[in-house]
């Protein structure tokens, strides 16, 4: 088995936010490959998916709704911040410049494995810590 991939929370995000069925289809192919083992997130992802449901996207969800999508990604390996996390989030600002947060979705990335981070929020096709960045929009 090849390296998994990481997705990011804006990929979640998309594949439950009915705004943009273009990215919306793309987002749930991604989402699928996670059922699928071939994809990994993290903690802050699923807090930052839950945030966004709640209370940023062109229609809220419940809190009840969202608990239940929750639980539909119990298959899916995450992986937990600790200290060494944290700790390479903040040699990914020092590295590249980014933010703190965006250092942990590196890190957590780093951390599994992965060969590949889907997201928006940072350069397609740079590699930070040795993964790379694609956004499959």
């Amino acid at each position: 088995m090849s390296a998994p991939d990481f997705l990011d929370t804006n990929i979640l995000v998309y594949a439950y936010d009915i705004a943009d069925p273009q990215k919306q289809a793309i987002a749930q192919g991604l989402v699928r490959k996670a059922f699928a083992g071939e994809v990994v997130i993290s903690s802050q992802v699923l807090a930052e998916f839950a945030a966004t449901l709640l209370h940023k996207v062109s229609r809220a969800v419940s809190p009840a709704d969202v608990v239940a999508l929750l639980d539909t990604f119990a298959p899916i390996k995450v992986i937990l911040p600790d200290e060494g996390i944290v700790r390479r989030a903040v040699e990914a600002r020092a590295a590249y410049g980014i933010h703190f947060y965006d250092g942990m979705i590196v890190a957590a990335a780093e951390r599994a494995g992965c060969e590949r981070i889907w997201t928006e929020d940072l350069n397609a096709g740079q590699k930070y810590f040795g993964v790379l960045v694609g956004n499959p929009f």
